[in-house]
């Protein structure tokens, strides 16, 4: 049952207990769910909640949030986005929340209710892609990638890696299931336009271009895998472990616009020919793989054909879209990357990675501190135990064994496997108080800070 947007009376929870309102210092079994991924994720999550204690209530934004999630307590969030900040506040308020959960913790109505949240001691955790990939999505407290807790705070990463869960294998066709969520969300979007006329999304949300994007994306990947099935046999034979892989993030990425100081793809893909151009060996190649959400959005072909003539580097540039990942970066002497999570999947493999963006895994002892031009001449070498207890230790702390459109495990609605901590952190207990601060982490090994870099200002809205 929907709800109008500005009721605010104290519900009770679905097996008739009373819903504890939320004073400083006091338990609530109260939780909000804000806009998740497309999709009924959010509603079979709901439902693990509920079974782990909680009272779950949602919030619409529009007509595709309100599609996918069918069950009770949730109300459609029809005001204006100037509006949203003092209509969440009296939601906090009024019905005692303890905790949000979102996805995406850049989009302006997520920004403003981290604000709310911090003001009235309410816990936010937001989901994400996995930093981990493809088995894990990441669920952490206080924000992700460049708004992680962990850039700014030492992490106790243990010198030994943990023994961890057995990992479930990401499901199939999660292209495919994705994509027909994308299109159903946007259509069912565009029929609840007038109900929330004063919605403001996060990219374009016409579904009809939507729509043909979906299908353009569909095309170009049968075209490309295809078109790039020998691409390797022409790499390999010629650059063997002397070319570079370079991962294009999806060009409204807000890790890049947020996070980085670059402004476009476009922007990163000059810097980092230009400085390949005149720093690496010209026995050197370099391979720019397209992101596979990106695929019906953008196409970088005349830009690559532009500067490689530009540059004088015929021969050594690659732009591929279809062509395995894992196989280049086993095979690649180095991985640059602006703040994707490639990173982290080319350190598995065992190549050094150079990122250029804000990132949680940039760390003395995992990545390389050399400037850009400098990596050109890198040596092939990964600090494999170190990388071990650092991957043991996210997925002990901000990765769920799961997939945000496709059930992994056969453990509740969501098909979530919790590693034993976040198992714990998200069961309610009746005498468990939830902290009304930030814990505070310490160093076990090394200097484990990042570096402080510069970022954008954090007013932009998420892709």
């Amino acid at each position: 049952m929907h709800q109008s947007a500005f009721l605010s009376a104290v519900p009770p929870t679905h097996d008739g207990r009373e819903s504890v309102v939320r004073r400083d210092g006091q338990n609530s079994r109260n939780v909000l769910l804000l806009q998740g991924p497309v999709g009924p994720f959010f509603s079979r999550f709901s439902e693990d909640l509920e079974d782990r204690g909680f009272s779950v209530t949602k919030i619409n934004f529009n007509g595709g949030d309100r599609f996918f999630y069918r069950r009770p307590d949730a109300l459609d969030y029809t005001g204006t986005l100037d509006d949203w900040e003092a209509w969440l506040e009296r939601m906090v308020v009024n019905r005692g929340f303890s905790r949000f959960y979102l996805f995406g913790d850049c989009r302006a109505y997520h920004r403003i209710a981290c604000e709310v949240a911090a003001r009235n001691n309410v816990r936010v955790f937001v989901f994400e892609e996995g930093y981990i990939r493809p088995n894990f999505i990441t669920l952490e407290e206080d924000g992700v990638n460049g708004r992680s807790t962990m850039l700014s705070q030492p992490c106790a990463i243990p010198s030994v890696p943990e023994e961890l869960p057995q990992e479930h294998q990401q499901p199939v066709n999660v292209f495919l299931i994705t994509a027909l969520y994308s299109m159903i969300y946007y259509w069912a979007s565009a029929a609840g336009r007038r109900h929330f006329e004063h919605y403001r999304h996060h990219r374009p949300f016409d579904w009809f271009p939507e729509g043909v994007r979906w299908l353009r994306s569909f095309a170009r990947k049968w075209i490309y895998s295809r078109r790039e099935k020998h691409v390797l046999d022409t790499l390999l034979p010629q650059f063997d472990g002397n070319y570079f892989v370079c991962p294009l993030q999806v060009h409204c990425d807000m890790q890049v616009v947020v996070h980085s100081d670059y402004n476009s793809i476009e922007h990163f893909v000059g810097d980092v020919l230009a400085s390949f151009r005149q720093h690496a060996p010209s026995s050197k190649a370099i391979v720019f793989k397209h992101h596979p959400m990106d695929r019906g959005y953008t196409d970088y072909t005349t830009l690559f054909a532009n500067l490689t003539a530009e540059l004088g580097l015929q021969g050594r540039v690659f732009y591929v879209h279809d062509v395995c990942l894992p196989t280049l970066l086993q095979h690649a002497q180095g991985t640059v990357l602006i703040n994707s999570t490639v990173g982290l999947s080319s350190l598995f493999h065992g190549t050094p990675v150079k990122p250029l963006g804000k990132t949680i895994y940039d760390i003395p002892g995992l990545t390389s501190q050399l400037d850009l031009d400098d990596f050109w001449n890198v040596e092939r070498l990964v600090d494999k135990a170190n990388f071990q207890a650092f991957r043991s230790f996210l997925i002990m702390r901000n990765q769920l064994n799961g997939n945000l459109y496709r059930r992994i495990g056969d453990q509740g609605a969501s098909g979530i496997v919790w590693s034993s901590d976040l198992d714990k952190e998200h069961r309610w207990k009746e005498a468990k108080v939830e902290p009304v601060s930030k814990p505070r982490l310490r160093v076990v090994r090394g200097e484990q800070a990042s570096r402080p870099r510069k970022g954008g200002d954090g007013n932009a809205e998420a892709a």
